[in-house]
């Protein structure tokens, strides 16, 4: 075993021996997913104040990014993080299966504001993130506002991330998801948004529409250790495609 490699192992186990892991970030092997085929276009869909897309840059995705949160304070954020960026725009409207107006709930963290109902799974594994008020936003289909940036790319890639109302942005997203190479999928393993759509029914979509999973990435877990949601990374199952 060279230095080099003992140095790594006495590290992973003393990690280990304190509950800690060393392994490879999830977001490389994103990336690596990413470059492997050839994506030229992120559209970011529940961006909140640009995590997702911060990340995508600091481990080397180069290409533009289409970003859309529907919250005002959020959006700011992320107006500020995408400032002097000309391949990551916004949109302040929420993606759903038909245009209008919707109410969401305003979460104490932001993060997990949801148009859908917060269940008592969630309040138990986190007591201090709470609904704290209400926001009437503009919801749009995805197939209508991302056809013409579509258009302009060859190799698209979704990310949905709305606490819950992913199946309602794939029902409004049809055309999109049929023109992409991957997506990014929140899962649920326990429902914790009222009427959200859990792990099963997203995998069952995603393979049924033609994916196949490649990655997975620790998103939400209970204090009790219990991981309740993750997300999925999946491409085509057609290499082709």
């Amino acid at each position: 075993m060279s230095a080099r490699h003992r140095v790594v192992a006495a590290v992973a186990t003393r990690l280990g021996r304190r509950g800690f892991e060393l392994r490879r970030h999830s977001a490389v092997r994103r990336q690596s997913v990413l470059t492997r085929h050839g994506v030229d276009l992120v559209l970011d869909v529940g961006a909140a104040g640009g995590g997702y897309g911060s990340s995508l840059r600091a481990f080397g995705y180069t290409g533009d990014i289409v970003s859309f949160e529907p919250l005002s304070t959020p959006f700011a954020d992320l107006g500020a993080v995408i400032a002097g960026d000309p391949r990551w725009t916004a949109r302040n409207v929420a993606l759903g299966q038909e245009a209008g107006e919707v109410v969401i709930n305003v979460a104490s963290n932001s993060t997990s504001s949801s148009i859908l109902p917060m269940l008592d799974a969630h309040v138990d594994a986190a007591p201090q993130v709470t609904y704290v008020g209400t926001e009437t936003v503009t919801v749009a289909r995805l197939d209508d506002e991302a056809r013409e940036v579509v258009a302009g790319h060859r190799r698209p890639f979704l990310k949905i991330d709305t606490q819950g109302f992913e199946r309602e942005v794939l029902a409004g997203g049809a055309d999109t998801v049929a023109a992409c190479v991957g997506l990014q999928l929140e899962l649920s393993l326990v429902p914790l948004y009222g009427g959200g759509m859990l792990i099963d029914e997203a995998v069952s979509w995603a393979y049924d529409h033609g994916f196949r999973m490649v990655g997975l990435e620790q998103g939400y877990a209970a204090p009790t250790g219990e991981i309740l949601q993750i997300d999925g990374v999946f491409v085509r199952a057609d290499p082709a495609a």
